[in-house]
């Protein structure tokens, strides 16, 4: 049975939507916006259609109106713990202080969305000496080597000084393909031979890191073991062989999930987040999938941050991940 959902207001409760980049902000700023909402285009095209058709139809904001939009979380692959969510609190929030039609309906939408993804941001531990060990993880077929590669161009495009560690020592191939990618990102690269130790290969890579005042090293480890105890033991044991060259290494540990997988990525991602103490997601393929909101629901199940969101297959095509940048993407 439907309820209004008008109420009285209270002129401080309400949440502006934040600003769009203008051209008053700086240059950077505004690429990043470009660059993410065209990243997102596809998910934004049938996201925003769906939700702008519930608005258009909505004078009084009422049980069925949240029940219109319930699919439409869905199907955006936000997952049903995040869509449960999402809906509870526009109840809650409508009982308390009302809505007034579609239109704030849909920036109080993006107000929750926007708060999921700051729930679980995060400050980056960086360390007070180089070098910064990162270490990526994640299962094979969702990008990590590339994503190493970009990487390191990312971080030298900037200006600090890169080694990659070829720590995948288990697929066939996995070395060589660091090796273009170090080549084409100006970098050096430590290495061992296919089937060789991968701790050996990190422990090489850190004395490197140190004795060369290298400012990052980002260490591509194996996507696949015989079994998850095969899985938890070499993370472990990498993990201890970097921290006893450079303290508190890894400083960050970077999933790489595959955004078109989906909610099924999200099985594999849990494996890895138990096992390597992930700090952070970096999500690939964003661009070739209409289900963005995989982004939030990997913060509600994961309660982890996405950091670097890969947009294209040029070497450029990763940026940083910024949460109110996303949502304004997301929904115009």
């Amino acid at each position: 049975m439907a309820f209004s959902l008008f109420g009285k207001r209270d002129k401080s409760d309400q949440q502006p939507d934040q600003p769009k980049p203008s051209a008053e902000q700086p240059l950077e700023k505004v690429s990043l916006f470009d660059r993410m909402k065209q990243a997102v285009s596809r998910t934004r095209d049938s996201f925003t259609d769906s939700i702008s058709s519930v608005i258009a139809l909505t004078r009084e904001v009422d049980e069925s109106t949240l029940i219109s939009l319930e699919p439409i979380l869905l199907a955006a692959d936000l997952g049903a713990p995040t869509t449960a969510l999402v809906l509870e609190n526009l109840r809650q929030r409508a009982l308390r202080t009302g809505i007034q039609g579609g239109s704030e309906l849909k920036q109080l939408l993006k107000a929750e969305l926007r708060q999921i993804l700051n729930n679980v941001a995060r400050p980056v531990a960086h360390p007070f000496s180089p070098p910064e060990v990162i270490m990526m993880v994640g299962v094979n077929g969702t990008g990590k080597t590339t994503t190493t590669g970009k990487l390191a161009a990312y971080f030298t495009g900037r200006g600090r000084t890169v080694l990659l560690c070829a720590a995948d020592t288990f697929r066939a191939a996995a070395i060589e393909q660091l090796e273009v990618w170090a080549q084409r990102s100006s970098v050096q690269i430590i290495k061992t031979k296919q089937g060789g130790d991968p701790s050996a290969a990190l422990y090489d890579a850190c004395a490197a890191a140190k004795s060369r005042g290298t400012e990052i090293l980002i260490v591509d480890t194996a996507g696949r073991l015989h079994t998850k105890t095969d899985l938890m033991k070499e993370l472990d044991k990498m993990r201890r062989t970097a921290e006893k060259l450079v303290p508190g290494a890894p400083h960050q540990t970077l999933l790489v999930m595959d955004a078109t997988t989906g909610q099924n990525g999200l099985t594999q991602a849990r494996l890895f987040t138990e096992a390597a103490h992930v700090t952070g997601i970096v999500l690939t393929k964003l661009d070739g999938t209409a289900k963005g909101g995989i982004v939030l629901a990997i913060a509600t199940e994961l309660k982890l941050p996405v950091v670097y969101a890969g947009i294209g297959e040029k070497l450029e095509d990763i940026i940083p991940f910024d949460p109110a940048t996303f949502i304004d993407s997301l929904i115009d």
